[in-house]
This record gives C-alpha cells, structure tokens and sequence, in this order.
C-alpha cells in the first residue's frame, strides 16, 4: 500500500519534468537557425542541431535561411512616355542575419514584398515603354540593386528580380502592331533598293569591260544568240551588227574598184550586200 501511494505522489513530478524537458529542448535543422530572448533581451543565435532553453526563461524564434521565393502582385504602372500597364515580377531574397531580420524589422516577409512593390512602380515609371520591352534584364537588375541596398539594414539579401509579365491594352497591342508592320515594310524596301542598286552597279560594270573590249562583245552577241536558240522553237529574226559584216562590205567595194581600173568595158553587175538571216 505504501508502494502504491508513493508511486502516485512521484507521478505529477515526473509529469513536469517531462513537461520542462519538453518545454527547454528544440531541435533545428541544417537550414534553421533560432534568435534566443532571455527575459525579453537578445541573447544569441544558435544552431543548427540540439538547442537547450530555460523554461518560461528564455525563448526563440525560428528564421529559415533558404531562398525565399514570392510573387509580386500585378501593379499598375505609367512609363515615361505615358503609356499605362499592368507589370508582375517575381522576387527572390534569403535572410543572411537572423538577428537583425527579426529585430530590426516586424514580419521581414511582407516588409520585402511591400517594398518590392513600391520598387518596381517607381524604377518602371523611368523608362519609356520600349525599353520594357527590349531591355527587361536591365530593368530586373536595377530593381534588384535597389532592393537589395534597402533591405541590407534588415539583414536580406535579394539575389534577383525578375519581371515576368508586362500587360498592355487592347489599343497600345495593336498600336505596337501597326508600328512593327510598318518597320518591316521600311527594310523590306531598303532591302529591295540596295538590291536594284548592287544589280544596276554590276550591269555598269560589265558594260564598261564589254565595251572597252570590241571582241567581248562579239562574243557575248554570239552566246546570245546560241541561248536564244536553244530556248525557243519558233524562228527569230535577229537583227546583224554592222561590225560582223563589215569585212564583206570591204571585200566587195576593193572588187568594185580593181574593175573600175581594168577598164575592160565589162558590164557592172549590181552587187548587193549578203542578205543575213
């Protein structure tokens, strides 16, 4: 019977020692660290691993140290040449100094996210639309500097910034569209004079070699005309060059005056030019 009564009595002790033990000991794992407040104060930072408190003494706060990922909300945003749109991005940030993350800052999280928002309409609204568009690296990076030089007090670093979707209207789209239009239309057509010209300054080319060189062009007549027949069936009348003919032409007036001269009284035949076809 003693046994029994003792036995109760030991029981509500071991019950609050288990209860303290429970109380005073956490366990934090390698990407974990704990802020300990001792009566309210600052005390230290400890982890990863076993962590002994003193109960109803001390206390933690948990801070994770892993990238943080969060979704800036759409916000509306005017460029510098007026043009309004709607612009999310997505931010990535990781505590560096738990002390000062939870210290120097109530709820760091929503503080990073506010900030980023504030952030993002304001470099935005810097920038003409164009450079949106174009340039969203640069964009991202600036917003990332800025919040990263604003959050270091807090003991954050924003490792990016990225926008991720720039909305526009229905007006703006087609706008854009039109002007995107128009600027293919433009080279196309630079395209095509440059075109014209390189084949104009080639023709002038051949030209001046053709002509400084008589049987060049007597050649390339010649090749012509094979090309002309052997392309079509149907007989063509090709007009021939007085410089082909010219010899005949000489030929026959040194024949005329050699019987001029024989004074024989032979009748003079009419001679006529070969009829070339």
């Amino acid at each position: 019977m003693l046994i029994d009564m003792s036995y109760y009595a030991a029981a509500p002790i071991i019950l609050v020692v288990l209860i303290v033990l429970f109380a005073s000991v956490r366990i934090l794992r390698q990407y974990e660290r704990a802020v300990v407040f001792t009566l309210g104060k600052f005390e230290r930072i400890k982890g990863p691993g076993l962590v002994l408190l003193f109960p109803f003494i001390q206390e933690m706060v948990r801070v994770d140290l892993r990238i943080q990922v969060i979704e800036i909300p759409s916000q509306d945003v005017i460029s510098r040449d007026n043009v309004s749109m709607k612009v999310d991005a997505v931010l990535y940030f990781n505590v560096v100094d738990p002390e000062r993350a939870i210290i120097a800052v109530q709820n760091y999280q929503p503080a990073t996210n506010m900030l980023a928002q504030t952030t993002l309409r304001a470099v935005l609204g810097q920038h003409d639309l164009d450079e949106m568009l174009s340039d969203r690296k640069k964009l991202s990076t600036d917003v990332q500097g800025i919040l990263d030089t604003q959050t270091e007090a807090w003991g954050i670093k924003v490792s990016n910034v990225e926008i991720r979707t720039v909305e526009l209207g229905d007006n703006m789209v087609r706008a854009i569209a039109k002007q995107a239009e128009a600027e293919r239309d433009r080279r196309a057509k630079v395209i095509h004079a440059e075109a014209e010209f390189q084949a104009s300054q080639t023709l002038v080319n051949a030209a001046t070699i053709l002509g400084s060189v008589p049987a060049a062009m007597q050649l390339r007549y010649l090749q012509t005309l094979s090309e002309i027949g052997a392309e079509q069936n149907s007989t063509i009348v090709f007009p021939m060059p007085i410089d082909i003919i010219k010899p005949f032409l000489d030929l026959i007036q040194s024949q005329e005056a050699q019987i001029h001269r024989g004074g024989n009284g032979a009748a003079k035949l009419p001679l006529e030019a070969p009829h070339l076809v």
